[in-house]
């Protein structure tokens, strides 16, 4: 599967990195779409936006590609299968438009308090 997301974002960068370090079977690409180089299925815009996944060759985002990412990762697995329940993936994408709204904000607090997270978990393979 691949995943497409914000290089720009210091918290993207975080949560890529951590969900990299998870991943031990490399069963997940990760796409900086913030590089000039990165292959983009669909506009760059909309990839910048929110979380994009290709699981099975099905385009989804923002939650849906969270819980995409999940099931590829075996300790997080049963979360990404619980989100296959319309309810439960519904819940999430609220939460996840909700947290766009704020992460500008979120993001000036983030790099206050731990630096842009250029040299973060993310840097490297990544």
């Amino acid at each position: 599967m691949t995943v497409w997301y914000d290089g720009g974002c210091p918290l993207c960068v975080r949560e890529i990195g951590l969900m990299d370090r998870l991943d031990r079977r490399d069963r997940i690409e990760f796409v900086d779409v913030d590089r000039e180089d990165a292959v983009c299925p669909i506009d760059r815009d909309l990839l910048l936006a929110r979380l994009h996944a290709r699981e099975d060759g099905e385009m989804v985002d923002g939650a849906a590609a969270f819980a995409a990412m999940w099931r590829a990762i075996p300790v997080m697995r049963p979360l990404g299968l619980v989100a296959r329940n319309r309810v439960v993936l519904w819940l999430l994408e609220r939460a996840y438009r909700g947290f766009l709204v704020v992460r500008p904000a979120v993001q000036r607090v983030f790099v206050r308090i731990f630096g842009d997270g250029e040299d973060g978990p993310a840097a490297g393979r990544v």
